[in-house]
């Protein structure tokens, strides 16, 4: 499956979360319901990945964690936030250049409409 066909699945799967539960949950929480969601159309879904840093020959080997990588081709960085930041979008494009995948998804599920929450990210490699 390419990165649009499981960014598509992302977003579907996004929208009935946030139509059955709505905002103002913790991010963990969609994290959950999301990996469920994906998991039962057969996709693979891992969590909390480990991103090693490597700077000047030193590997920090948890120097950040994706929230979730579906598929080993789509980042998806959830966050459940009154306000994304500009940080926010910087830190989905540190993760696709550090991973060195090519699209993400940035998801506020703490918005009165979800569509309002998701923005897609590519890694100009």
């Amino acid at each position: 499956m390419d990165e649009n066909k499981i960014s598509y699945e992302v977003r579907r799967a996004s929208f009935a979360i946030h139509t059955a539960l709505g905002p103002g949950l913790l991010e963990s929480v969609y994290e959950t319901v999301l990996t469920h969601e994906l998991r039962k159309v057969g996709l693979h879904v891992q969590n909390q990945v480990a991103l090693p840093v490597v700077y000047d020959g030193l590997r920090l080997e948890n120097g950040f964690r994706l929230d979730l990588l579906v598929e080993s081709k789509v980042v998806v960085e959830l966050k459940s936030v009154e306000v994304l930041l500009e940080v926010h979008h910087k830190q989905l494009l540190t993760y696709l250049k550090l991973s060195g995948h090519k699209l993400g998804l940035l998801i506020n599920f703490n918005v009165p409409l979800i569509k309002e929450g998701i923005f897609r990210k590519v890694n100009g490699l």
